[in-house]
C-alpha cells in the first residue's frame, strides 16, 4: 500500500511542525511518509526535544529545513501548524490538500512565563494537543 505524503509546516521548523513530524512518525508511520519544514529555518527548539522525549518520542535528530528542500517532491496533504505558516503558505499542486490546524507557539509562551518550569508546561500543553490532533488525523485529513 502507498504511504500518503505529508508535509507539517510551521515558520521556523523548530517547534510546532517538528513535534507534529515526530508524533505522526510514531503514530501514523505505517500509514504516513512525514516531512516538516518552515517558510524560514531557526534551528530545532530544545525544549520540544525535551518535552517530547518525555513522552517518549525522539526528535533529537531532526534539523530545521526550508520548505523549498521540498520543491522536487509532491505532497498529498500539506498541514500548516501556525497562522504565519498558513498566511504565507508557498503553492502547491492542484493535487496536494492544504489545510490550517493553529496550535499556540510553546516559545513566544515560555518567554512570558515566570520560571523555566512554567515555562515547559506550555510545551508540554502544545506537544499533547498536536498528539490528540496526530491519533485523530486519518479522519480529520479525509484524505
Amino acid at each position: 500500500m502507498k504511504k500518503e505524503k505529508i508535509l507539517f509546516l510551521c515558520t521556523g521548523n523548530s517547534c510546532r511542525s517538528q513535534m507534529a513530524e515526530g508524533w505522526c512518525r510514531h503514530l501514523q508511520g505505517d500509514k504516513y511518509e512525514v516531512y516538516s519544514a518552515g517558510i524560514e529555518t531557526h534551528g530545532l527548539n530544545p525544549n520540544a526535544v525535551k518535552v517530547m522525549a518525555e513522552a517518549g518520542v525522539d526528535i533529537s535528530s531532526h534539523k530545521s529545513q526550508l520548505v523549498s528542500e521540498f520543491a522536487q517532491l509532491h505532497f498529498d496533504v500539506v498541514v500548516t501548524v501556525c497562522g504565519h505558516a498558513d498566511e504565507h503558505c508557498p503553492m502547491f499542486t492542484n493535487a496536494t490538500k492544504v489545510i490550517h490546524v493553529g496550535f499556540e507557539d510553546p516559545p513566544a509562551l515560555a518567554k512570558l512565563a515566570k520560571t523555566e518550569a512554567e515555562g515547559l508546561e506550555h510545551y508540554r500543553r502544545v506537544r499533547d494537543q498536536i498528539k490528540v490532533f496526530i491519533t485523530d488525523m486519518p479522519e480529520t485529513l479525509a484524505i
